[in-house]
């Protein structure tokens, strides 16, 4: 019996003493497993990556700014600053990269414009900028001007080129140092892209994509002669035909930098850094929708908002997607974090930063200031020239009509120039509101400018893409198609298959004498009451001619109004600015009148 015991109780010790090796080999294991996990973990690296968007090339301040509702306004922007900010974040990692996500030039403030916005690219030169995506006015002045910018050389449309602001610069324009990319923009006399799809860039071993992208959109919102002979390809398909293509080659991080974008559902001032809304139902969420789960993050624009978002992808998986506002007011700064082993991203955090003029711990750069005071100075006895005054603001903003303060003044300034006889004979006028750049504010802002004046600088910033004023005959039906197409999804005057329906509403801006009502619960296509168009109070009959003046953009039929391509018996105009100008020089105090043009049933 003893000996039984004792058989019994050594077993049982054996099967502890394997239970407790087991217990060891397994803590072991997971200690093991743990040291590879820290050592891992110790191979991270973090890429900071430097984004801005829709500079406008804006080298000087284009005022102040406020992060959020409870955040004062600050002096914000200016090249100089936008520089020191950048130089102050590479600092804090020497593993950068600056990135943009277009509209660097286009719509630019005269000190920029005037020249062609070269200064604007020798700016984005100095600040460091790598790779930048093309946006819509990239295109403004057409194929070959955009590629002058990337290439170099002197402009060919008039002399205020190469004027060497740049003190030791090889030639007087430098040409663009960075790189731009555009991934869905085709020359379709070669069938090639017409700038490189992406760029790849290692670090540390692993290698990270950027893919280019322009909106699709960008024919309907620029001269069609400024697109001639490219091809505009879908944004998402074309981001994952590039991914596919990539990762062939073993590229497995991919940023987009792409010029589309959302808003904040937010009204009034948005926190720069949330995302009220998530997007929903904009152009920038319904590409992410589509994208493949391989992209990482998502550098948007074209909207000047602020926003961090998380939006899903066709995966679902809510990935990345930032945009810095305009005018070099912000800086994106995003931190991605790479696993130096296998190659991939592991973590991305992003936050937006106001480029504040008054903190004392940014340097500005002092080389960049002398430029852009140079070009200043140049463009200064034009820009500062008082062109007439106001006695209150003039705004572009539209009422829930579709009324603007200044779209009214604009209309008026086009009829007066092109209403006599030998001028055109015009007896309305319209003018689309993505025109409309800035405010006219009442308080000027400017040293030596009075309150109330108004400069020849304020009214370039304002109308800044050198139209000019077509008059031509539409009927009254014509004129009803014209009120439709502002409206989305309505092409009546569409031609061709590549005309397709607007994805917004582009109300005009109508002349002094023009009313009509809309319903903004009608059906598309048939929104615009026919019986409530008129012009003086005459009911506009559908046979009628209508002598109408637009601006040339227009008259191609630009912003997807096609009916107006169909107008007969055209009469070149003066530019719309020069129109302008002279509106204001003939009426002395312009004050803005209580919107009546333009009703609406709710």
């Amino acid at each position: 019996m003893p000996k039984k015991i004792k058989t019994v109780t050594l077993g049982l010790r054996i099967e502890r003493l394997e239970r407790l090796m087991k217990l060891r080999r397994m803590m072991w294991a997971l200690a093991f497993c743990v040291a590879a996990l820290q050592a891992a973990r110790a191979d991270d690296f973090k890429l900071k990556i430097i984004a801005l968007n829709d500079f406008h090339g804006n080298l000087q301040s284009p005022g102040k700014y406020r992060a959020s509702a409870q955040s004062p306004e600050v002096p914000s922007g200016g090249a100089d600053f936008l520089a020191g900010y950048v130089q102050h974040l590479k600092s804090e990692n020497p593993t950068n990269i600056v990135v943009a996500a277009g509209d660097l030039v286009g719509a630019s403030p005269l000190a920029s414009g005037l020249f062609h916005d070269e200064g604007a690219i020798e700016a984005m030169n100095r600040l460091g900028l790598e790779i930048s995506s093309v946006g819509n006015h990239e295109f403004d002045k057409g194929k070959k001007e955009l590629l002058r910018l990337q290439h170099g050389g002197c402009s060919t449309v008039d002399e205020n080129t190469c004027k060497g602001a740049i003190t030791g610069t090889p030639v007087p324009f430098e040409s663009a140092k960075f790189e731009y990319l555009s991934a869905n923009v085709f020359d379709t006399s070669t069938g090639k892209t017409l700038f490189p799809a992406y760029a790849v860039k290692a670090f540390h071993g692993a290698r990270v994509a950027f893919i280019g992208l322009t909106l699709k959109d960008t024919p309907a919102l620029v001269d069609p002669k400024s697109v001639a002979g490219l091809r505009f390809e879908d944004e998402a398909a074309t981001i994952n035909a590039s991914v596919q293509q990539l990762q062939k080659q073993g590229v497995k991080i991919f940023v987009v930098l792409i010029h589309q974008g959302g808003m904040q559902t937010t009204k009034g001032t948005v926190d720069i850094n949330a995302c009220e809304g998530e997007l929903s139902g904009s152009p920038i969420a319904s590409i992410v929708s589509k994208l493949d789960d391989a992209v990482d993050l998502v550098i948007s624009a074209h909207t000047h908002a602020a926003y961090i978002c998380k939006v899903p992808n066709r995966a679902g998986r809510k990935i990345l997607v930032t945009s810095a506002a305009s005018y070099g007011r912000l800086l994106t700064e995003i931190d991605l974090t790479i696993d130096a082993q296998s190659a991939k991203a592991v973590d991305l955090a992003a936050r937006n930063i106001v480029v504040d003029r008054t903190n004392a711990a940014i340097a500005p750069d002092t080389a960049l200031k002398a430029m852009v005071e140079k070009y200043a100075a140049l463009a200064a006895p034009i820009a500062n020239r008082k062109v007439g005054s106001i006695s209150a603001d003039l705004t572009k903003m539209q009422n829930a009509n579709g009324e603007s303060s200044l779209g009214d003044v604009i209309a008026d300034a086009q009829l007066e120039s092109t209403s006599a006889t030998g001028s055109g004979g015009a007896v309305v006028a319209f003018m689309n509101p993505g025109g409309i750049r800035t405010d006219l504010p009442f308080a000027s802002g400017l040293t030596g400018v009075k309150d109330g004046d108004v400069t020849y600088g304020e009214l370039f910033q304002a109308q800044p893409f050198a139209n000019t004023l077509v008059t031509m005959n539409l009927t009254g039906e014509q004129i009803k198609i014209l009120l439709e197409e502002q409206f989305k999804g309505c092409a009546l005057g569409a031609q061709s298959s590549k005309d397709t329906a607007p994805s917004t509403d582009r109300i005009l801006q109508v002349s002094e004498g023009f009313t009509y009502t809309w319903n903004a619960a009608g059906p598309v296509c048939g929104k615009v009451d026919a019986g409530s168009i008129k012009v003086n109070g005459m009911a506009v009959a559908p046979s009628a001619k209508i002598r109408v003046t637009v601006n040339s953009f227009l008259a191609d039929g630009g912003e997807e109004l096609y009916i107006l391509r169909q107008g007969t018996e055209r009469l070149g105009g003066p530019a719309d600015l020069d129109a302008l100008a002279a509106y204001f020089a003939k009426h002395p105090s312009i004050a803005p009148v209580a919107p009546h043009r333009i009703s609406v049933v709710p």
